[in-house]
């Protein structure tokens, strides 16, 4: 009979390997189990260590702070954790912590930290009338400490982000955006299938948005879709501009007409006044008929202008006209034609910038930036990764014949920890080479496109600075994120001065206002 080492198997590493195994194999299921499972746990957990904490201490009535707090750090702390308080201000808990309950897997699993969120969020609503829970940091995220803040005052916690919870415990906040993403992807499908035109092998474009960041993507689609108003939508190559697009124009009254969409940046300088604008017969060298462009194409429907700092200097003079008056010409042509065109923009780098350069019109960026949408990249949606990974199965599996249901634990590692610089699209194309030589049912490797780093003593310091500016990116995006364009704020937190911050969104092609 074979000895196994069983020393390390105490009831807290059981429980841990329990829920890690059982998150991984609800994982699987795709849809909302994780979701759905955690919350149902956290909310039958939160309910018993309160009564159980009540029933050692004798406690009666509404807990009071004291007892609030002395109740989370304990109950934490007695299954592996290390919290700590670190402040208490009008209305805000702040506790800190540096060793996970859950133990080192669970950045395998950061939907997890919904479970913290739940059982805190839970006990003070039930004690303070209403919670909202916000996770600053956490150790799933890979940001080393975790740091958590209860705020229970409404009034105080509007602008600050994270899980509400009431009283009552009634998920109208869940069910609503539930109502949203359905009734968005819904008019998504019946704009899709509705044309034509419409490859049937071709599927219908579908928006994951489990990740609090994707959520408030579609909450203001919904405010900005049934308006005129132009949409300028940043976002870094492969994070889904263009599905956005496809929301916007799907949610509001031209749905049912054309959704023409153009990459800017594909289209040779030469020819883009054409391809946008038409030309009359004879208007250059080859112009052998009138040809319709785009925006004749789109005629009371939407353009979609996908990289747009890309148009030269002439067609945004063009451009600047037909926003500004609704009317064009074609290249060549002597009649100026009526243009209804809803246009929707999009580019990966700041407009701002190109703007400061020269190389891009002032007033050209001011018609477009009427309203502003950022998308965030794959890196800051870690909640959505498992939907998108059983999503992108599901289409290469009809696309291919293969019978591919879900990815092994370790390839879910490795998901989560890579920081898919193409975003969603170097996500599919990395599934789609994996799923062509899979043999089973489930995918058990996964090649990603990691370019070997080689250091030699004449290029050290080059690539030290390199990696030094990384890390400084990803802190910057963090941080403004966390503070919502707040400089001042993102400057005390990186002990710069605001200036420097602004100077290096400048030098990485970010502006605040996109975090907003």
């Amino acid at each position: 009979m074979n000895t196994h080492d069983f020393s390390r198997i105490s009831p807290v590493f059981f429980l841990q390997t329990f829920i890690l195994e059982l998150m991984h194999a609800c994982e699987q299921e795709g849809g909302d189990y994780c979701e759905s499972l955690i919350e149902r746990i956290a909310k039958s957990a939160g309910l018993y260590f309160e009564q159980t904490y009540r029933d050692e201490y004798q406690r009666l009535g509404e807990l009071d702070q004291e007892d609030y707090i002395d109740l989370i750090l304990a109950l934490k702390n007695h299954i592996g954790g290390n919290f700590s308080l670190a402040s208490v201000e009008a209305g805000t808990i702040t506790v800190v912590n540096n060793r996970c309950p859950f133990g080192d897997g669970v950045t395998n699993f950061p939907e997890l930290c919904r479970m913290t969120s739940s059982v805190f969020g839970g006990i003070a609503a039930r004690n303070f009338g209403y919670a909202k829970v916000e996770i600053r940091q956490s150790i799933a995220r890979q940001n080393g400490s975790c740091e958590v803040c209860i705020h229970t005052q409404r009034d105080s916690a509007i602008d600050k982000p994270g899980l509400e919870y009431r009283r009552a415990d009634q998920p109208e906040d869940k069910l609503e955006m539930a109502a949203l993403h359905s009734r968005i992807e819904e008019r998504m499908r019946n704009v899709w299938w509705s044309k034509p035109r419409q490859h049937a092998a071709k599927p219908a474009p579908a928006i994951i948005a489990k990740s609090p960041a994707m959520q408030k993507v579609l909450q203001q689609v919904e405010i900005i879709a049934p308006t005129l108003a132009t949409v300028l939508i940043n976002g870094e190559t492969g994070v889904g501009k263009e599905l956005i697009a496809r929301a916007i124009h799907a949610m509001s009254e031209r749905g049912h007409k054309p959704f023409v969409a153009i990459n800017c940046g594909a289209i040779p300088e030469s020819l883009i006044e054409s391809a946008l604008f038409g030309h009359e017969k004879g208007a250059f060298t080859g112009a052998i008929e009138v040809h319709q462009g785009f925006f004749e194409r789109a005629e009371g429907g939407t353009l979609f202008l996908d990289e747009v700092d890309a148009l030269s200097p002439a067609a945004q003079t063009r451009l600047l006209r037909v926003i500004q008056e609704g009317e064009m010409e074609r290249v060549g042509g002597k009649h100026t034609l009526s243009v209804d065109v809803r246009i929707v923009s999009a580019s990966n780098r700041s407009l701002e910038q190109h703007v400061e350069q020269g190389l891009f019109r002032q007033d050209l960026f001011y018609r477009l930036n009427v309203v502003r949408l950022w998308i965030p990249p794959l890196a800051q949606r870690p909640e959505d990764l498992p939907h998108l990974v059983q999503l992108i199965l599901k289409r290469l599996n009809d696309k291919y014949g293969k019978n591919v249901q879900s990815v092994s634990r370790e390839v879910m590692g490795q998901i989560r920890a890579y920081s898919w610089p193409g975003n969603v699209r170097e996500l599919e194309n990395s599934l789609e080479r994996c799923v062509l030589f899979c043999k089973g049912n489930e995918l058990t490797g996964l090649e990603l496109d990691q370019k070997p780093v080689t250091t030699t003593g004449n290029d050290w310091h080059a690539h030290k600075q390199r990696i030094l500016a990384e890390a400084e990116q990803v802190f910057l995006k963090q941080a403004m994120q966390t503070y919502r364009g707040d400089v001042k704020q993102v400057a005390a937190v990186m002990e710069l001065t605001p200036r420097a911050v602004y100077g290096k969104l400048k030098k990485y092609g970010l502006s605040s206002g996109q975090f907003k």
